[in-house]
């Protein structure tokens, strides 16, 4: 089964994590989400999706969007070697999704659990953050502490470090 839209929302009502939900344009950017100026009192978060320099471990980093990233420091700190962007047959292949649609979500297509999911140590559980349900026409909101309950809960391996 991949994770569509809908089945996130089912699986969070299921598992009775609250969020809100805000419907919008498709947007494959940050600088496109921006524009559109959605009010939340909340962390806007980019994803990116890595690998490391053979290829055989890949990594979703979810932060906030004005968190710079230095990717020589982040594989220092993950113990990995270099870290490059993974290409998009590589987000199909593990994360059944395309580019513009990266999201933490997409973890929850990752049947092997090839994927680390990794995020920033100063980031509080308490946040509330703003990401794609696998599809970048809406952004869901909740407590960045749900998310990681949520990966725990279905055994993705998470690593927070200094950002």
């Amino acid at each position: 089964m991949s994770f569509a839209k809908n089945n996130i929302y089912d699986l969070l009502n299921a598992k009775n994590i609250q969020f809100t939900c805000t419907e919008h344009r498709p947007v494959y950017s940050m600088e496109e989400l921006d524009a559109l100026k959605i009010p939340a009192d909340a962390v806007i978060c980019k994803n990116l999706f890595l690998r490391n320099s053979n290829g055989k471990q890949h990594f979703l980093l979810t932060i906030p969007a004005a968190t710079p990233i230095d990717l020589k420091q982040l594989a220092t700190s993950l113990g990995s070697s270099r870290l490059s962007f993974a290409s998009a047959e590589r987000l199909e292949k593990y994360l059944r999704l395309q580019s513009g649609l990266v999201s933490p979500f997409g973890l929850l297509n990752d049947t092997s659990k090839s994927v680390i999911f990794v995020s920033s140590k100063n980031l509080p559980p308490s946040a509330i953050i703003g990401i794609h349900p696998n599809d970048n026409t809406a952004t869901v909101w909740l407590t960045f502490g749900d998310l990681l309950a949520l990966l725990s809960e279905l055994q993705v391996e998470v690593k927070l470090v200094e950002m």
